[in-house]
């Protein structure tokens, strides 16, 4: 079992930075693929980025390559989110999540309950 909690989400001006964190707790986080995705009002939930287990490989979506990094910290058990340039479109509901594997987080074991972010332009 794991549970995940986010945090770091909040109201930034458009060109501001945020910095969102998953905390995970369950001896197995090492081993599970883990994942941010997003919602929108009125818009499907979209991945944005996803690290394998090691760390070692980091996959973005189109609209934050470039200026969203992913990373773990598996002593931690936590997982970031480091968002610089941010956009208006950029707000929405951010999730984490967890999975066996990078190929299975649209489809993942484990949802944390969702940190805002609001970007005003």
């Amino acid at each position: 079992q794991v549970q995940l909690v986010e945090s770091g989400g909040g109201l930034v001006q458009a060109g501001g930075s945020l910095r969102l964190s998953c905390a995970a707790s369950g001896r197995t986080f090492s081993s599970y693929a883990m994942g941010w995705f997003r919602q929108a009002p009125g818009k499907e939930r979209e991945f944005v980025a996803g690290i394998n287990w090691s760390g070692s490989s980091k996959y973005y979506s189109d609209s934050v390559k470039g200026r969203f990094t992913i990373s773990r910290d598996n002593d931690k058990n936590m997982m970031y989110l480091q968002m610089n340039s941010l956009k208006p479109e950029d707000t929405a509901v951010y999730y984490c999540n967890a999975a066996p594997s990078p190929a299975s987080l649209r489809r993942p074991d484990y949802w944390g309950q969702g940190t805002q972010v609001t970007v005003s332009s």
